[in-house]
């Protein structure tokens, strides 16, 4: 295992609050280390590394080394407890791991081959469903990611676990059906009528109304037109 896969740690003599409150405040992180009906063992490890650590997005679905003293262990990441404001690390969980060892972990998706998606191409839009399955899976064969393939996919065609090859010894928790993973979506085109400003609207109002009242004025004229072209000259016989 590479040296990169090591944290370097000591072992914590005294447990409880107060002793942990102490360590927090020297920059120290105290944690644990459980599992294979071993004893636990209390351990403490520097702050600084270990946000180092956490960085790594993979850093929670891969085996890594503890190392005190002489003695190495093989560990896997388990939890980690975070203060509910500062977010500062209060303690970590390491979880001893042997050959035959199965953990259930969430494993990230990489999405892959975008550029030779012709439902992408066409406008299209990728609609992640599951962005990390939840995997059981024997520890020396943990992924650090699923691919998902996205070539040749078109427009309403969707990506399910099935095809996404897992080794031997690795399933998803989820067994009871094919369920999706990512679809690729029609793309979404919403449409914005322009909006007349007011001075216009109101200028169209006012124009309307002028020309109501001059067709109002025109037809009153026409009328009594009408009616003198009716009315007797002088001198003739009714």
């Amino acid at each position: 295992m590479s040296q990169d896969s090591q944290i370097i740690v000591n072992k914590r003599e005294n447990s409880g609050t107060g002793s942990s409150r102490s360590l927090r405040k020297e920059k120290k992180v105290p944690g644990i280390i459980y599992g294979e009906k071993k004893d636990p063992i209390a351990i403490v490890l520097d702050e600084k590394t270990l946000k180092i650590k956490i960085k790594d997005p993979t850093f929670f679905s891969k085996q890594c080394e503890v190392k005190f003293n002489d003695e190495v262990i093989n560990v896997l990441p388990k939890d980690l407890q975070l203060h509910p404001v500062k977010e500062s690390i209060l303690h970590i969980d390491f979880l001893r791991v042997g050959e035959n060892t199965t953990v259930t972990l969430f494993v990230p998706v990489k999405f892959i081959n975008e550029n030779s998606c012709p439902g992408l191409k066409q406008g299209g839009v990728l609609n992640v469903v599951r962005r990390e399955i939840e995997l059981i899976t024997l520890v020396s064969k943990i992924p650090e990611s699923l691919e998902a393939n996205l070539d040749g996919l078109e427009i309403g065609d969707s990506i399910h676990i099935s095809s996404i090859t897992l080794q031997e010894g690795v399933k998803p928790t989820i067994s009871d059906r094919d369920f999706t993973i990512a679809t690729i979506a029609p793309p979404t085109v919403m449409k914005v009528e322009e909006e007349k400003p007011a001075e216009e609207a109101a200028d169209g109002d006012e124009n309307a109304e002028a020309k109501a009242s001059a067709d109002e004025t025109k037809q009153e004229v026409a009328k009594e037109q009408t009616s003198e072209e009716k009315k007797p000259e002088n001198g003739e016989k009714k």
